[in-house]
């Protein structure tokens, strides 16, 4: 019998949880060793075949003996899951050149779960629910703002950053609305900052910076946002801003 819960993170330190157990990143034999597990547990429930693994783990040259140092991967990541309680060969099993990790059916993924909060906090703000938006905005920003697998490199690994800064930059927009709607306008402009750092070009975080600041009574700094993003997309791109943004900026023109 396993473990009762299971809880991975794949984000700031790689580690997880089985009950009382802690497999700690240090606990991980090698660079290899937790990349490999990052990528399993990312792509589980599927054969993944130790050529499309290698090429994980070895993204600019496969060194001669990586047939050899895949397997030794695979058993030591075998140990580690044996560690935590779980069945090694069951869990992670291979066969016919391919290895596929099944995990235990509760399982809980760190970066599974920001993209289930993220569609539940746009999902709730859609429906007019910003109390019902807090929470799951908070935890998909807490867990995508944390570093994914610092120093590696690969084309794997940069989908996988790109698909969790999605996520960020999204949790942004949510928590700017939330802090919006709890008066929070402080808060609100923070947020929304930081998400146009993240994408310059994304004119819903200027909308949401140009609202925020309107809404603590600083139209003329709005106003000065809705220049900052005309001027940068009209020289990089060539063209006007949105219907939308424009329609923001005649608001705070009223409001004056």
């Amino acid at each position: 019998m396993g473990p009762s819960s299971l809880r991975i993170y794949l984000t700031g330190r790689v580690c997880f949880e089985a009950d009382e157990a802690l497999i700690d990143q240090s606990a991980f034999p090698s660079q290899q060793a937790r990349l490999a597990f990052a990528f399993l547990v990312s792509e589980r429930n599927r054969a993944v075949t130790r050529s499309e693994l290698a090429e994980v783990l070895w993204p600019r040259r496969l060194p001669p003996s990586w047939d050899t140092s895949l397997s030794v991967i695979i058993s030591k990541i075998r140990s580690l899951l044996i560690g935590a309680g779980l069945e090694g060969s069951r869990t992670l099993t291979g066969a016919l050149g391919c290895y596929e990790l099944r995990l235990p059916q509760r399982s809980w993924v760190d970066l599974e779960a920001a993209a289930d909060s993220i569609h539940q906090a746009e999902a709730a703000l859609k429906a007019g629910s910003h109390a019902s938006a807090y929470g799951p905005s908070a935890v998909a920003h807490h867990i995508a703002r944390r570093p994914f697998l610092p120093g590696e490199e690969g084309e794997w690994v940069e989908r996988r950053r790109d698909k969790q800064r999605n996520i960020l930059i999204r949790a942004l927009e949510c928590r700017a609305e939330v802090y919006m709607w709890n008066n929070e306008h402080s808060l609100a402009v923070e947020a929304a900052r930081d998400a146009i750092s993240l994408e310059p070009f994304r004119e819903t975080c200027y909308q949401l910076l140009m609202r925020a600041h309107d809404r603590a009574g600083n139209a003329a700094e709005a106003l000065r946002v809705y220049e900052e993003c005309r001027k940068l997309i009209s020289e990089e791109l060539g063209v006007h801003p949105s219907r939308q943004t424009r329609e923001v900026y005649k608001q705070v023109l009223q409001s004056i």
